[in-house]
């Protein structure tokens, strides 16, 4: 066994200077801002000069009146340029000192009584700063009771809204959306005491998938939680949509480096539970998850910001769509109801992001009896590898052919955005015996959510190759970003509009 000193080499292997407690901050300020931290530091700024006018608005004695952000220009018209510079420099200490205490990180490594200490502590230091500057500056024409109430009520807003988001979010923990699969390396007492304190904190969003053994004796201890061992490691975590591995015992240097760099090009979170007796990694940060004290060996920034981008655009444009062609739909589930017997709507089960299986809707284009007709048919498939497709697929309706063309029939499928089964951009969900056939490479195309559209709808629509379909899927999973999305939908108003479908 090797001692905890080959952490070190790992983590700067992968690019990770990091410094223990006493040097985090640091290390924090050192790094180049993510998306995410300027979405959050946007967001303080607007929550500081929200707290700025309600201050000035209660030292005039109408704090939240009607016509509050109406003095907006009396406020200013006193000395726009003092006013507006002290302001901006509070928030710019503000994001500084809210940043280096490291509140902008993801919210798993601190609980939310230290989020709101930091918090406070970071706005009374800005204030104190802001303070000082006026008092060096000898600046009469802001008062310090506007300083005073400013500095409070930006402590007091910002708490609520970290407090009403770590609510929110522990709430989708809980019910199972965008938590993170979690394999255990080790199968000892450290290892299942880590499981159990994973599973007795739900709201963190951890979610234990097996044990994976390190030695012989683990593997044939009869543990039915020990799925397997380190050379099928990356199988099983690919296979069961693992995000974050967790080494609870200390192992072989070569044997871990091999595991962080696959890891690593797998796009898998690393950590290690420094083990009491062999001390803490050299010159490592160290992160607590819950009461485990953890050691980061690679971890990739989820774009948080991006994706809270990516939910307001979905859930903004299906709303609009819904309600602009509510009257279109109406006419379509008429003319679906009288050309064929059957239901209005296909409900079918598809498998969604991390092999979650959910019901997808859309009009109804083929006839009640065409899943068992399929068996029938399947030497007519003119698709490649684990795909169905017939051009002329007798199973069709009349009217089902034209909602085809236009792809008309998959507009029921803005519900599925809106309840956040689907976005409007991303992976065609796949039905079940296509997700058997797959290889583990391919599993990597249910990283995402599912889409109404996608890469491959807009460039290769027609290509009967499941290689290119799964190629430009996994392409667009590992090079995602809002504004391809944005390109996407862009796009498939010319593919929709050519009816180019079938």
């Amino acid at each position: 066994m090797a001692t905890p000193d080959y952490l070190q080499q790992v983590i700067v292997s992968g690019k990770r200077h990091g410094g223990g407690n006493t040097k985090s901050a640091r290390v924090r300020m050192s790094q180049r801002p993510s998306v995410t931290s300027l979405v959050w530091a946007f967001l303080d700024l607007l929550t500081a000069f929200v707290a700025g006018v309600i201050a000035v608005r209660c030292q005039m004695g109408n704090p939240l009146g009607a016509h509050s952000f109406s003095m907006l220009p009396t406020i200013f018209a006193t000395s726009p340029p003092i006013w507006l510079a002290y302001w901006a420099w509070f928030g710019v200490c503000l994001i500084f000192f809210t940043h280096s205490y490291g509140v902008y990180g993801p919210i798993q490594n601190r609980t939310g009584l230290h989020e709101q200490r930091m918090t406070v502590q970071a706005t009374l230091v800005s204030g104190l700063i802001l303070c000082g500057t006026l008092y060096l500056k000898q600046v009469e024409s802001v008062s310090r009771v506007i300083v005073i109430l400013l500095v409070v009520f930006t402590a007091f807003l910002l708490c609520l809204r970290r407090a009403v988001w770590r609510s929110m979010v522990y709430s989708r923990y809980r019910a199972g959306h965008e938590t993170r699969n979690v394999l255990i390396v080790g199968a000892g007492r450290v290892a299942h005491a880590l499981r159990n304190h994973l599973e007795s904190l739900q709201h963190l969003g951890f979610r234990f998938k097996g044990f994976v053994a390190l030695t012989e004796r683990e593997a044939e201890s009869g543990d039915a939680d020990v799925i397997g061992n380190m050379q099928n490691c990356l199988a099983l975590a690919r296979s069961l949509f693992v995000d974050e591995i967790f080494l609870s015992v200390p192992a072989e240097k070569k044997l871990v480096i091999g595991l962080v760099e696959e890891a690593r090009a797998a796009g898998i979170d690393v950590r290690v539970v420094p083990d009491l007796y062999d001390g803490l990694a050299w010159n490592a940060t160290v992160e607590y998850i819950g009461q485990f004290p953890t050691i980061p060996l690679h971890r990739r920034e989820f774009p948080i910001g991006a994706f809270l981008m990516k939910r307001a655009l979905d859930i903004t444009l299906a709303t609009i769509a819904l309600t602009v062609l509510a009257i279109p739909m109406l006419f379509i589930a008429i003319a679906v109801r009288m050309d064929s017997k059957g239901p209005i709507f296909y409900k079918a089960a598809r498998i969604g992001r991390k092999g979650r299986t959910f019901n997808c809707y859309k009009f109804r284009t083929m006839v009640t009896n065409a899943d068992k007709l399929k068996e029938q048919l399947s030497h007519l498939n003119e698709r490649e590898g684990v795909l169905f497709k017939i051009v002329n697929d007798p199973r069709i309706t009349k009217v089902g052919r034209r909602l085809r063309k236009y792809s008309f029939d998959e507009l029921p499928q803005f519900y599925n955005v809106l309840r956040g089964d689907m976005s409007l951009v991303g992976p065609r969900p796949p039905i079940a015996s296509e997700v058997e056939q797959y290889d583990l490479a391919h599993l990597r195309r249910l990283d995402v959510l599912p889409g109404i559209t996608g890469l491959w709808q807009v460039e290769a629509r027609q290509d009967p190759s499941f290689d290119s379909y799964i190629s430009l899927d996994t392409a667009y999973v590992e090079n995602w970003t809002f504004w391809l999305d944005i390109t996407i939908l862009a796009r498939t108003i010319g593919v929709v509009l050519g009816g180019t479908g079938s």
